[in-house]
């Protein structure tokens, strides 16, 4: 009976100093990690380190308005198109950010957003053409945290004559940013009012409030994780188009270049009477180009 209790305890013994050991060499290597500096708008990316740079470059990357230039190429996939649902579009999307240094940390930063886009057997017609090109602008002030805010005027292009790639009526309105950042997550979202300012509505109009809401989630190792909405109601046809997002993304450093390969699906929560349902797919490689 005594040689059963001491191996009882000898194994206890073991237990604890294992689980003792584990944790310590757990805590020896998360302190030979480098910390990163508190991340805010100003924080410059460290180029002296490739492991350190990468996760940077993602987090602001992470950041619709932040403060570097990025160039991003996002193709879409759409599926269920038209009265029939047999329809399909492949969309291109180029929205690089460009920020205005306005000195003493604040900026002024410029998304040019255009759309093309290719319909096969919508209704019977297949076609390539240019969407509405949207121009958006932030004045972002300096707030010395993470927190980011930004706000200024938006200009929507007509489509073009056709009215099959979309509103044939030019557009202008407000936009805002909001958004923060806490350890490893990025949150926050975009908005903007748009009103109509002439042109043929039969093909949609320009009354739009449009939202989009974003969580992300970046690792250590540069890995991003996002889910986000962006959302149109239109104040004519009395609806909102919602398709819901979730991507996968991973930065890689080519030579002096972040790159960032994304991947993921979509879902239309809601549609228009002629617009995609269903599930849908989404790929996007960004450049980034950092100070």
């Amino acid at each position: 009976m005594l040689n059963m209790l001491q191996l009882k305890r000898f194994a206890l013994t073991m237990v604890v100093a294992a689980a003792s050991s584990l944790a310590i060499a757990q805590s020896s290597e998360s302190s030979t990690q480098p910390k990163l500096p508190e991340f805010t708008a100003q924080t410059p990316i460290d180029k002296s380190n490739k492991v350190i740079e990468a996760e940077e470059v993602a987090k602001k990357l992470a950041n619709p308005v932040a403060n570097m230039v990025s160039v991003p190429f996002q193709y879409n996939y759409f599926q269920n198109m038209g009265s029939n649902g047999q329809g399909s579009a492949n969309q291109l999307i180029f929205q690089p950010v460009i920020p205005f240094d306005l000195k003493g940390g604040d900026n002024f930063i410029v998304r040019p957003v255009t759309t093309t886009v290719w319909e096969n057997n919508i209704n019977g017609y297949s076609a390539y053409g240019l969407n509405n090109i949207t121009l958006e602008t932030y004045y972002t002030p300096n707030t010395g945290t993470s927190t980011i805010y930004g706000f200024g005027p938006i200009v929507v292009t007509p489509s073009g004559s056709s009215g099959h790639f979309g509103s044939q009526q030019t557009g202008g309105g407000i936009t805002g940013v909001l958004l923060d950042r806490t350890g490893q997550f990025t949150y926050g979202g975009i908005v903007y009012q748009t009103w109509s300012m002439g042109g043929n509505g039969a093909s949609g109009t320009q009354n739009n409030l449009y939202w989009q809401p974003f969580l992300a989630y970046v690792t250590h190792s540069a890995w991003t994780f996002t889910i986000n909405t962006q959302s149109t109601y239109n104040y004519d046809r009395h609806k909102s188009i919602n398709p819901y997002n979730f991507t996968v993304g991973k930065l890689y450093i080519h030579g002096e270049i972040p790159v960032n390969y994304t991947f993921g699906v979509s879902y239309m929560g809601t549609k228009s009477p002629e617009g995609p349902s269903g599930f849908g797919g989404r790929a996007q490689i960004t450049f980034a180009f950092p100070k």
